[in-house]
């Protein structure tokens, strides 16, 4: 599970044969030499002490400097003049996404990449996973900075995605794994988005592809169906692994109390939003297993694992990353920042190099009891909220914020918002679109959320709008897209 996958065009009624599977082309073909040298190289840096991470660290820094400049147009023009031999990475400037998806085919570093052919590829959710011009894995992001960005992945930078997801992903029940290493034993669902472009979708069908063996083992469910069809998709499947976002594990392990889902779950991940320790306790007491979260990003799938004290550690030999202040000054460590800026020195087909996540991390100095030297960073992401709304014959209806967000972003266009519940069955949906634009938008969106919500079972629901305001930050300076109505 990753930070930023959070899906972009799911249909509460698309499911490919309702498994989440798809039959199209092939995806990019595994080098087996280059994958097989990766994960050599992340299994010995997993033990690696503080001077090994850090020789990795500027040995890769320079290659994809080097890459950036020779064939990246818009990067030849950053580094231009520079010594990148002597070059501090706090010397550059700060890329962003808008500006970079504006001038895509200026960033990219192969010219048979191009934004117009890659929106039709994404655009069709019959090619999910297959490769783009013969070679590329390509996703999308979703708009919740407020810009939908799409990111192509060449070899290597697949390579280090699976030795990392192989290698440094907690072994929760580690016997299990030596009695069976290939996972023939397990079976996967995945919640979140079943069609669409996604990291998450990309990967499952990509693995999928890639080994037969486990086709039958993986499956995808839709968080935009109502609970009760989620439900009764993972029954039939019968999941051993359950991998979803900490909201969906929270109204799924709510299920399971209530006693309306059961499945012999033996592992719980999580990813792309915050998971607090009750959280976890609660998720993991009702499914009667351990919690493994997680946290990456479009940009970047893998950035860090949870190790067995809880703590996430930041794959650093792959990934550096920055924690700034509104000025982008650096921030000491042990603090947040108001933004963190991610270097990936695995991707220079499409080089980022201080890009703004815009998460909120904190990176700490101290090292981990487990024994690590990766950096233990603290992510505060993500903090919207689950609705519970008036449903049909006084029943309560939960809806899962990632739902709300892709049905507003789709279905009527909308990225820049804010949903705030006033009551069971009032709604106030807010932009900062001004004029004809924000009436046009905040008019699609009514329709769209009002039509979702039926489809979920609430009924009677009451949508306000308005435009030309500004979404409102909490006291902890997050600013929440979807927020419930406080208990009473």
């Amino acid at each position: 599970m990753t930070g930023s996958t959070h899906p972009k065009r799911p249909r509460a009624d698309s499911a490919p044969g309702n498994h989440g599977t798809f039959s199209q082309g092939a995806p990019p073909a595994l080098d087996p030499w280059l994958w097989s040298s990766v994960a050599a190289d992340v299994a010995l840096a997993s033990r690696a002490g503080p001077e090994g991470l850090e020789a990795r660290r500027a040995r890769r820094l320079q290659r994809l400097l080097d890459a950036a400049a020779r064939h990246s147009p818009l990067c030849e023009r950053m580094l231009r003049g520079r010594d990148l031999s002597r070059l501090r990475l706090q010397d550059l400037p700060v890329m962003r996404k808008g500006e970079l998806m504006r001038d895509f085919d200026r960033w990219v570093a192969d010219p048979c990449l191009r934004l117009a052919a890659l929106r039709r590829f994404v655009g069709d959710g019959r090619r999910i996973a297959d490769a783009f011009h013969g070679r590329y894995v390509v996703w999308e992001s979703s708009g919740s900075s407020g810009e939908p960005g799409i990111f192509v992945q060449d070899a290597l930078a697949m390579a280090v995605n699976d030795a990392l997801e192989a290698w440094r992903r907690p072994l929760l029940r580690p016997l299990q794994r030596m009695l069976d290493p290939w996972w023939l034993g397990e079976r996967v669902a995945f919640v979140g988005a079943i069609d669409g472009h996604f990291a998450s979708t990309v990967s499952i069908e990509r693995l999928r592809r890639l080994n037969p063996l486990l086709a039958g083992r993986l499956r995808s469910v839709s968080f935009l169906w109502p609970v009760e069809r989620i439900v009764a998709a993972l029954e039939d499947f019968a999941p051993t692994v359950l991998a979803t976002y900490p909201s969906a594990a929270m109204l799924l392990a709510r299920e399971r109390r209530a006693g309306r889902l059961r499945l012999p779950v033996r592992e719980v991940w999580t990813g792309g939003e915050d998971l607090s320790q009750a959280e976890r306790r609660f998720i993991g007491d009702a499914f009667g297993c351990q919690v493994a979260n997680s946290y990456g990003a479009s940009e970047f799938l893998s950035l860090a694992f949870q190790c067995e004290h809880g703590h996430l550690h930041l794959n650093s030999d792959w990934a550096i990353l920055e924690c700034v202040d509104a000025q982008g000054r650096p921030v000491p460590p042990g603090q947040p920042g108001a933004t963190t800026l991610l270097t990936n020195l695995a991707n220079h087909v499409q080089p980022l190099i201080r890009y703004d996540l815009g998460d909120r991390v904190v990176v700490h100095a101290c090292a981990c009891t487990c024994g690590s030297c990766l950096p233990v960073i603290e992510v505060q992401g993500r903090s919207d909220d689950t609705l519970r709304l008036r449903g049909r014959a006084h029943r309560t209806v939960d809806v899962l914020p990632l739902a709300l967000s892709t049905v507003l972003e789709e279905q009527a266009g909308l990225y820049d918002f804010q949903l705030v519940q006033q009551g069971p069955g009032d709604l106030l949906l807010s932009t900062g679109l001004q004029g004809v634009e924000g009436d046009e938008a905040l008019h699609r969106a009514r329709r769209a959320l009002g039509d979702f919500l039926r489809s979920q079972g609430a009924e009677g629901i009451r949508i306000d709008c308005r435009s030309g305001e500004a979404a409102r930050a909490l006291r902890s300076g997050k600013v929440p897209r979807v927020v419930a109505a406080p208990c009473r």
